[in-house]
């Protein structure tokens, strides 16, 4: 058995922010939703203060490499249909390793 770590980095433009508050809104609900339909940890890693830029991290466990690379092309299919922002770059990184007899 093999532990599979799917990794998913994703930079958006946020449309018609004019503020942080603004900002946290999209990058806010888009988060939970992620989470909530697809069981992935999200955070934003960086542009924390840029009102127009987000850059978030992904990430899911599993045993399988075709899951994990299944889901975050559907992640990434699923943030490219949202308002409020648009996918400008992302990265996607699987990450496998043994499990050491236990």
């Amino acid at each position: 058995m093999s532990m599979v770590i799917g990794v998913l980095q994703i930079k958006l433009n946020i449309d018609g922010a004019e503020s942080l508050k603004d900002k946290r809104a999209v990058v806010n609900s888009l988060k939970d939703k992620l989470h909530q339909q697809y069981m992935v940890a999200v955070a934003e890693i960086d542009q924390i203060d840029n009102p127009d830029i987000a850059v978030i991290g992904i990430s899911m466990v599993s045993n399988d490499v075709h899951l994990c690379q299944s889901t975050l092309d559907k992640l990434v299919n699923k943030i490219k249909t949202k308002r409020n922002c648009v996918l400008d770059d992302y990265n996607i990184q699987i990450i496998t390793g043994s499990n050491p007899t236990l």
